[in-house]
C-alpha cells in the first residue's frame, strides 16, 4: 500500500473515466478512505470490486475501501475436502449448518473471537442499514454461514459476507479454538461452498490471498486486472463488453 491515502467518493466510482482509468490501473495505491457511511455508497463500493474495511482516526470512523492487488478466488470445481471434513460431514448429528441475515449475532460473535476487529460498533450500524436499504440496480445482500453445536446451541464457527448477482465475497469469520472443534472453521466453509455451487453461483472471492487456509480451500490467486475481468462480467453481465486484452471497457 502506498503512503498516500486518497479520498474516494460516490461520483468517483460512478464515473468510468476515473474508475477505468485512473484507479483500476493504478497499482501504486489500493486503499482508499471516505466519511461516507451511506448503504448506497457502500453497495456500489462493493459491485465496483471493492473490499470495505474501517479505522478509527484521530477518533473519527472512517471506510477504507481496497480495491486489492491480488484476489484469492474459489471455482468451485477446484474446491479440496480434507479427511477430516469428510468425515464431519459424514456424521452431521453433532452440527447445523444455517445461511441467515442476523448480523448482530454474528459479528458480536466475530467481536469475541478477534482483538481490536475492524467490525466494530459502526461498522455493524452500517450493515444494519443495508439490510433496511433496497437497491434499484444492484442485486445485493448480506449473508451470515454458521455451524451451530446442537447440544450446546452454540455457534462454533461463521463468517459474514456479501452476494453480488451470481458472486459470493467474505468480509470476515471466526471458529472456535476448542479441541473439540477441532476444523469446524473448515467444515464451514466447505459447506458454505458446497450450498454456493448448489445456488449456481459463479466463484467465492475470498478476498485477500494471503491466507494458507484459502489456497488449501482450493483458491487460485487472481491479479486485480484477471480478477475484474471475471468480477464485472459477473455482477453486471450486460454492463461490460470484454473484447480484446487488458482492463474490460465500458459500452457507451
Amino acid at each position: 500500500m502506498a503512503d498516500q491515502i486518497y479520498y474516494i467518493k460516490q461520483s468517483d466510482i460512478n464515473d468510468n473515466n476515473i474508475l477505468f482509468n485512473y484507479i483500476y490501473p493504478n497499482l501504486e495505491h489500493n486503499y482508499y478512505f471516505s466519511d461516507d457511511l451511506s448503504p448506497a455508497f457502500y453497495i456500489e463500493l462493493a459491485h465496483k470490486g471493492f473490499i470495505t474495511v474501517s479505522q478509527s482516526f484521530e477518533e473519527k470512523f472512517i471506510l477504507l475501501p481496497e480495491i486489492q492487488l491480488e484476489y484469492a478466488v474459489l471455482d468451485f470445481k477446484d474446491l479440496h475436502v480434507s479427511k477430516k471434513v469428510k468425515q464431519l460431514i459424514n456424521n452431521n448429528s453433532d452440527y447445523i449448518f444455517s445461511i441467515d441475515d442476523d448480523i448482530e449475532h454474528t459479528v458480536d460473535q466475530l467481536n469475541r473471537y478477534h482483538n481490536d476487529c475492524w467490525l466494530d460498533d459502526s461498522y455493524k450500524k452500517i450493515l444494519f442499514n443495508i439490510i433496511e436499504f433496497d437497491h434499484q440496480t444492484i442485486d445485493f445482500e448480506l449473508l451470515c454461514c454458521k455451524i451451530t453445536d446442537k447440544s450446546t446451541k452454540e455457534i462454533v464457527a461463521a463468517e459474514i459476507g456479501y452476494k453480488i448477482g451470481s458472486t459470493y465475497t467474505s468480509l470476515s469469520g471466526f471458529s472456535s479454538k476448542e479441541k473439540r472443534y477441532n476444523n469446524y472453521g473448515k467444515l464451514q466453509m466447505t459447506l458454505l461452498a458446497k450450498y454456493l455451487e448448489e445456488k449456481n453461483f459463479d466463484f467465492w472471492n475470498l478476498g485477500h490471498p494471503y491466507m494458507d487456509y484459502k489456497l488449501n480451500l482450493g483458491a487460485k490467486v487472481l491479479k486485480r486486472e484477471d480478477f475484474l475481468q471475471r468480477w464485472l462480467k459477473s455482477v453486471d453481465k450486460t454492463t461490460y463488453s470484454f473484447k480484446g486484452s487488458g482492463l474490460p471497457k465500458r459500452k457507451p
